[in-house]
């Protein structure tokens, strides 16, 4: 069941957490920096899974840390190569397609709950009501609590109903 709560994510109680990337980013913007300067190793290790991979935008990659921290790195963006830019906009086909591959990674990893935010509107630049509706077709049909945050308050917890 997907709730959509309000609050800072960090302070999330899920099981894991999710959130949009580009290939080899550099997490130094919103959220991933928030989570790059919490875990300092995750960034390196996704860059290396990056580059034994082959990997491509759409996928999506399970990084466990100290305590069993879980998160999800969904590649929402476009890659780009170019020194002025790290990475391109997210596209809502990669959101679909990581989506999917979260699924995959929730299932095969029995993850108990996620959290989420507003998947591929920050950095990614794509609109909230193109984003929603392939949350809710992609995740809708879990059997565990899905936690989209769709407000970001710093420093608040949000009420996260269990199942």
């Amino acid at each position: 069941m997907i709730y959509q709560v309000e609050g800072d994510i960090l302070l999330s109680k899920a099981h894991a957490m999710a959130h949009g990337v580009g290939l080899n980013d550099p997490m130094d913007k919103g959220l991933a920096l928030a989570l790059h300067t919490r875990h300092p190793t995750m960034r390196k290790d996704f860059e290396r899974w990056c580059h034994q991979h082959n990997t491509r935008p759409g996928e999506a990659w399970l990084w466990i840390g100290p305590d069993n921290v879980r998160i999800i790195h969904l590649i929402t963006q476009e890659n780009v190569d170019s020194p002025e830019h790290h990475f391109g906009k997210a596209t809502l086909g990669n959101v679909k397609h990581a989506l999917d591959a979260l699924v995959k990674i929730i299932s095969k990893e029995k993850i108990t709950s996620i959290a989420l935010p507003r998947l591929a509107t920050g950095t990614g630049d794509l609109d909230w009501d193109d984003v929603w509706p392939l949350i809710e077709n992609s995740l809708g049909e879990l059997d565990i609590p899905v936690y989209v945050y769709t407000a970001y308050h710093a420093g608040q917890q949000a009420h996260e109903p269990t199942v």
